[in-house]
């Protein structure tokens, strides 16, 4: 796991999504901006990230043998921004995500949406996707962002067919129908107050991250991103997949532009 924390073009395959910034904000703020400690003791190597001010800390915690507890596959089951993978030899990989206290005030936090925890909970599920569904192979992403979450009575995630879908406990099967009638299948992969995954079945597996920013956040109604994580799929696949992915957002969006 922990190359995927340090070499760029593994940090590509879990990290934000594709866009102009993504190399950029690789290099920056994950590659270059934190200092990294290791320790070992008890059959355990522990490795830490930490970034200046302690603003994020970064664990990934590789144990072997008998003392590798739980499997993995249980670390990140929540939502919370963690992590697992089976290690080499029978042991596991366990990754944690640390901020600091919302007491006083920071620059990501609001009062009720902190950007920089929502950023974290989702890289970290992409990160455990893409190590345990679908490990060595590159990413695609499609996304739109900041879309309008529409009023009480006409919520856009209804409107793209995701209607109940919080309602289904991780693990659980989601059947939707898009706006164009196309069924959409698969089970919910995590979930927090203000994220939702779902594990796709399709032509490959994919990862769909949804994002609710609250109304407070950004009134009146509040935001909906959605982030595609593709994995493995050639370029003719791709552009079908893109096609589809804008062809049910617009609609669902209803004019409102969709990038």
């Amino acid at each position: 796991m922990w190359r995927h924390l340090r070499e760029p073009e593994l940090v590509r395959r879990w990290f934000r999504w594709e866009d102009a910034e993504l190399d950029e904000r690789i290099r920056d703020d994950v590659v270059d901006a934190p200092d990294e400690h290791e320790r070992t003791g008890d059959g355990t190597t522990t490795r830490t990230l930490t970034w200046p001010r302690s603003v994020l800390v970064v664990e990934a915690r590789a144990t072997t043998g008998s003392a590798a507890g739980v499997p993995a596959t249980e670390a990140a089951a929540t939502g919370a921004a963690t992590a697992g993978r089976r290690a080499p030899g029978g042991g596991r990989t366990r990754l944690s995500v640390t901020r600091p206290s919302r007491e006083g005030s920071h620059a990501a936090y609001d009062g009720v949406r902190d950007e920089l925890d929502e950023l974290w909970i989702a890289s970290a599920q992409q990160l455990r996707f893409a190590l345990g569904v679908q490990p060595g192979e590159e990413r695609r992403t499609l996304a739109v962002i900041g879309l309008d979450a529409g009023t009480s009575r006409d919520r856009l995630l209804a409107r793209a067919g995701l209607h109940g879908v919080r309602g289904v406990p991780v693990g659980g099967n989601v059947q939707a129908r898009r706006p164009d009638g196309t069924l959409l299948g698969g089970t919910v992969w995590f979930k927090t107050d203000q994220q939702l995954g779902l594990h796709l079945h399709g032509i490959t597996a994919a990862l769909l991250v949804l994002q609710e920013t609250p109304v407070a956040s950004d009134p009146p109604n509040g935001a909906v991103n959605a982030v595609l994580n593709a994995y493995g799929v050639d370029d003719a696949t791709f552009a079908d997949v893109g096609a589809r992915w804008s062809a049910w957002w617009s609609m669902a969006a209803r004019g409102e532009r969709v990038i």
